[in-house]
């Protein structure tokens, strides 16, 4: 097969393309994650293109007044389904541009950051839509055909969205030496924020687990030797597909609740706050070292995390707490506690869960690109 170079048209470096091109360059040596880059450059790129209709091309044309014009123009825009932009979106895309011109700033591209003044819109202060029973979450997780090997696999991909409540990404990132079967815990590397992190995972899902590497991974493992879950091809899982098989199962077992893999952190979470986990092992569970409204954060050990995760996680209690609904806050809390910062307010339930529905906002949007 031969390949034929298609030479792309030179940009200007010292245009607004030019920069935002320069800028993605810079994002990559500082090692910022591929998805990030990916969506600061699709913001920017809306922005290069409303300032083009303008007739603005490069960034010493742009001024505060200018900006503050764009600014209202997000607020106004509509996405590709026609629908007003959320907040978080625009919250996102005028935070790109603040970060586009601070960098310009920083290189001495513009005297003064013209961005510097631009407040974000304020976020409402949500809780989750939709959070599952530990009825429910069952129902759903009886749903994969076990005759099909596929069926197994996602029923093991299941157990563990809802055993150690970890996103989407981490899920398809997970490697196969990644899982310590003796310690009942699981590495999750380059997780948000480019951090690694060990969280519990359940007996119950670690045998699913084995079952999948035992009985169905062999037949569809081409080249890849490390990546835990595998299509029928043989690749990694996509995040999309992921995302879409999830949900087809959720409606399958008909619970009237609307949601895909962040439903299944949102139900870990909330089902282990009620069973009575302290807010820091949620907070180490879901890997939320910095909580914007407190600003707190206590280590937690994974032997800690590990024993409150048994007494907490309803797929994980013993038959009589889960019947009762309740842990007794003693028996959870016995041994040596880390001590607690001394804050003006320590985290709540509230607390953890808003930011997991700022976390189900950004999911929305992956799945569903917005265009101004």
């Amino acid at each position: 097969m031969s390949y034929r170079y298609t030479p792309q048209p030179a940009i200007d470096p010292a245009s607004l393309p030019g920069h935002v091109h320069a800028y993605c360059e810079y994002l990559k040596a500082k090692n910022y994650a591929e998805q990030s880059i990916a969506y600061q450059a699709m913001a920017l790129r809306a922005f290069v293109a409303w300032a083009h209709e303008r007739g603005l091309h490069r960034p010493t044309e742009v001024t505060r007044p200018i900006l503050m014009r764009y600014q209202r123009h997000v607020a106004y825009a509509l996405t590709t389904k026609g629908k007003p932009l959320g907040i978080q979106s625009q919250c996102n895309r005028i935070t790109s541009v603040r970060r586009f011109f601070r960098y310009l700033t920083l290189q001495n591209v513009l005297l003064y950051n013209p961005a510097a003044d631009l407040e974000l819109p304020k976020r409402p202060h949500r809780l989750p839509k939709h959070t599952l029973t530990a009825e429910e979450a069952e129902r759903v997780l009886s749903q994969p055909d076990l005759d099909d090997p596929l069926g197994v696999r996602d029923r093991a991909i299941l157990e563990v969205l809802y055993s150690t409540g970890m996103r989407r990404m981490e899920l398809v990132n997970l490697r196969r030496g990644d899982l310590d079967h003796a310690r009942g815990v699981v590495a999750v590397r380059m997780g948000k924020g480019q951090k690694d992190r060990f969280i519990p995972i359940g007996e119950r899902a670690l045998a699913w687990v084995e079952k999948y590497l035992a009985d169905v991974r062999p037949l569809y493992e081409i080249d890849d030797r490390d990546t835990l879950f595998l299509t029928w091809r043989g690749h990694r899982l996509d995040k999309h597909w992921l995302g879409h098989n999830v949900r087809r199962y959720i409606e399958r077992a008909a619970v009237d609740k609307v949601g895909s893999c962040h439903l299944f952190r949102h139900t870990c979470a909330t089902l282990m706050l009620e069973n009575g986990a302290d807010i820091r092992y949620i907070q180490r569970l879901l890997g939320h070292a910095l909580l914007s409204t407190t600003e707190i954060y206590t280590h937690v050990s994974i032997g800690k995390l590990k024993h409150i995760h048994n007494l907490t996680h309803p797929a994980q209690m013993p038959d009589a707490m889960r019947k009762h609904g309740d842990v007794d806050a003693d028996h959870v809390d016995a041994g040596d506690q880390p001590p607690r910062a001394i804050t003006p307010r320590e985290p709540t339930a509230a607390d953890v869960l808003a930011v997991l529905a700022a976390e189900a906002d950004e999911d929305e949007r992956d799945d569903a690109p917005d265009a101004a």
